[in-house]
């Protein structure tokens, strides 16, 4: 690229201005101003939960449990395990206790389930489940339709779960759905979002992960929901679930990291759906988000080739293609 030369007079004072004009990658970046992000981030791998329970096949347990060890060695620190909910509402978790006790239990890592009420919370507890997590959402007509009941219902019902479970010292993650939108009720008011936030986590949940179910999301409604839920739960207690229907999901990643949350759920091979709402794809692939996490500098304890390769693994059994770009451009490389 050739230099461009301006010159200019103004009065007497003559003066000249180099610059390379042509190559807008010679610009100074380091002056434009630049949000801080965390140092590490927690990654949650949903896969063997949530990206599998949408599978109309059912995938059996040997394989799930390869899968959850192959991501053990890969370096996440949290693998949701599995589901203990009736396996007439969700057929593919039927061999929750097969899972939970086949798995190997690596040292630093924990293994939540989700655990509907007081009932489920009893069963994994007996199959040696170390921490569970109990769903809510912010719409109540989804919240029907997932859970069979009201929000006020569910939380109710998530009260005997977290006196259970603080009785056994097990710590307790809850999640919100549609937090971006509702496939019932459309748009959801944030303010929904904060409210029910706010009375999980009072009621003693270590870590409320918010999630955009049907990936409606858009960075711009991202910012605006947690600014809400930011007044009554602090970032720390706080993690995104993003779905990637219409493309956002990392987009809208990046703008919760940097308003302080540090906590990330993604699903290997970006698999997954929701049973309850029709037409969402699957999760964020956990692949695509470590390398952003990593290309951003910020640490993760994660081996990304080790992650594909589980992610490669499971697409092999399920017969299908990842959902990863990061996998995808690497298994050409």
């Amino acid at each position: 690229m050739g230099l461009l030369t301006f010159r200019s007079t103004v009065g007497s004072l003559h003066f000249s201005l180099q610059s390379v004009a042509l190559n807008p990658l010679s610009l100074k970046l380091s002056s434009l101003p630049i949000q801080s992000f965390p140092k590490e981030v927690k990654v949650v791998e949903v896969g063997p939960r949530d990206g599998l329970q949408n599978e109309k096949t059912v995938v059996p347990s040997e394989v799930k449990i390869h899968l959850i060890n192959l991501l053990s060695e890969a370096g996440l620190q949290a693998i949701e395990a599995t589901s203990f909910v009736s396996p007439k509402w969700v057929p593919q978790m039927a061999d929750h206790k097969n899972v939970i006790q086949g798995i190997k239990k690596y040292p630093n890592v924990t293994y939540p389930v989700l655990t509907p009420n007081l009932t489920g919370f009893q069963a994994a507890v007996e199959c040696g489940a170390k921490e569970v997590a109990i769903f809510g959402a912010a719409s109540e007509l989804f919240s029907k339709k997932n859970i069979n009941c009201s929000i006020d219902e569910s939380l109710q019902r998530f009260k005997d779960v977290i006196a259970a479970a603080k009785e056994a010292n097990i710590p307790v993650r809850g999640y919100v759905s549609c937090v971006l939108g509702c496939p019932y009720e459309g748009k959801v008011a944030p303010s929904k979002v904060a409210e029910v936030a706010y009375k999980m986590f009072s009621m003693g949940c270590y870590e409320i992960s918010l999630g955009d179910t049907i990936g409606v999301g858009t960075p711009g409604g991202m910012r605006d929901m947690l600014r809400a839920v930011l007044d009554v739960v602090p970032a720390k207690a706080l993690a995104v679930h993003c779905h990637d229907t219409y493309g956002q999901a990392l987009a809208n990643i990046l703008v919760a990291l940097q308003m302080g949350v540090q906590v990330v759920d993604a699903s290997v091979a970006g698999l997954g759906g929701c049973p309850y709402a029709q037409g969402a794809s699957g999760n964020v692939a956990t692949e695509d988000v470590v390398y952003m996490l990593h290309g951003l500098g910020i640490q993760t304890g994660i081996d990304i080739k080790k992650l594909t390769e589980a992610g490669a693994f499971i697409c092999k059994a399920l017969g299908k293609k990842s959902n990863s770009k990061v996998a995808q451009a690497m298994c050409k490389l």
